[in-house]
């Protein structure tokens, strides 16, 4: 690894650069289904949020779990912790200590290990990942997503993620809203079966409004593992940045624009993340109905490649 940094965001993106010619990191995989699967309600708005009052205990559990499964990157439970979530669920005053508990259960897991592990805060679109046509104009989002940015930064965040984006304004929105905030970001979008954002604006606009605001990463996340490579290539041709991937496995219906589906085994996963690796990705992991299995897999796929 590259000699450590004064500073711990430049440690990380120095780390970033050199996993492009060493290994990927490996990104943790879902909360909510795993939640779900673990018998935890994760009714709306809040969605895998409400654990953190109703059972904290396994929002850890599922964090140690990625920890033991070879994940160097934890994703804090803030995915729907932001202030127009809260307030729909009357709980904007207990904002600010539920984003602390989320950071606090993954910074706990990230202890457990015996390497270094990243901890990061989710942010995910303001209103509904899987409605574009949903999403508020472009002064709305920029000042929602700076709220949001501050509380997460109150609470101890030095880095986000930002993911499952599907519309420009909202990309530039989150984007410019971390820069404004002084935190760290990385950013994933989510794309259509014919490539373009679910919003139908292409990736390559989303790209030119989120660069210069010097992402550590952009990648793709919440689509079918089979459909990441091709994005992948598009994002080498128009973004020199390091480049991240992790797919939505599912077995359900598809949803309104929105009609991917795939399910796959852990080595069926890691299989498919080899086209990610072969694309020079950077961190790879898993998103939606992914499990410890599924980022094992990776971990060992990568331990394979590169020692």
């Amino acid at each position: 690894m590259p000699a450590a940094s004064n500073s711990p965001r430049d440690e990380l993106r120095e780390a970033l650069v050199y996993s492009a010619s060493a290994r990927p990191f490996i990104l943790d995989g879902a909360m909510g289904t795993q939640l779900e699967s673990r018998g935890v309600a994760t009714p709306a708005p809040l969605w895998s949020a409400a654990a953190l009052e109703s059972d904290p205990a396994a929002v850890l559990a599922v964090h140690r779990d990625y920890v033991a499964a070879g994940a160097e990157i934890l994703v804090a439970n803030t995915f729907r912790t932001n202030p127009r979530s809260l307030r729909k669920a009357g709980q904007i005053s207990h904002g600010a200590a539920l984003n602390r508990l989320a950071l606090d259960l993954a910074r706990r897991a990230a202890a457990t290990a015996d390497r270094r592990v990243w901890v990061a805060a989710s942010v995910a679109p303001v209103e509904d990942c899987y409605r574009p046509d949903l999403a508020s104009d472009s002064r709305t989002l920029a000042r929602e997503h700076l709220e949001f940015m501050h509380l997460l930064r109150d609470a101890g965040a030095t880095l986000v993620w930002i993911e499952t984006i599907g519309t420009v304004r909202e990309a530039a929105a989150a984007a410019g809203a971390a820069r404004e905030a002084g935190v760290d970001f990385a950013i994933a979008f989510i794309l259509r079966e014919d490539g373009r954002l679910l919003s139908g604006e292409s990736l390559e606009a989303a790209v030119r409004q989120v660069c210069p605001h010097s992402p550590l990463a952009i990648g793709l996340n919440c689509i079918p593992p089979r459909a990441i490579h091709d994005g992948l290539v598009r994002l080498a041709d128009c973004c020199a940045l390091p480049r991240m991937a992790y797919g939505q496995l599912s077995a359900g219906a598809p949803l309104p624009g929105w009609s991917f589906a795939q399910t796959a085994s852990p080595s069926e996963y890691a299989q498919f993340a080899m086209s990610w690796i072969c694309t020079g990705a950077a961190i790879i992991g898993g998103c939606c109905g992914t499990t410890p299995e599924h980022i094992q897999a990776l971990a060992a796929q990568a331990r394979s490649l590169h020692g």
